[in-house]
């Protein structure tokens, strides 16, 4: 008998699991800054942080914006 090729399971449909949401880093940084999202534009440890994360990680552009920042864009 000769060996089968490929995957058998192309074609197939991904099973579907429990859906698993994921706490990004700039909900971390607002939890361990005990930040109220009134409280993020007047935060200066917050805009620190997101000076050094602003190009790496996930920031509300809303709020990149009111602070001035720059993006650099990789696209």
């Amino acid at each position: 008998m000769a060996k089968r090729r490929g995957n058998p399971n192309w074609g197939k449909p991904e099973p579907i699991g429990p859906i698993i949401p994921v706490v990004t880093s700039f909900e971390q940084a607002v939890k361990e800054f005990k930040l109220a999202p009134d409280q993020y534009l007047r935060s200066t440890r917050l805009r620190e942080w997101a000076r050094r994360n602003k190009n790496s990680k996930f920031i509300p552009e809303t709020l990149l914006q009111a602070w001035g920042f720059e993006i650099e864009s990789t696209l």
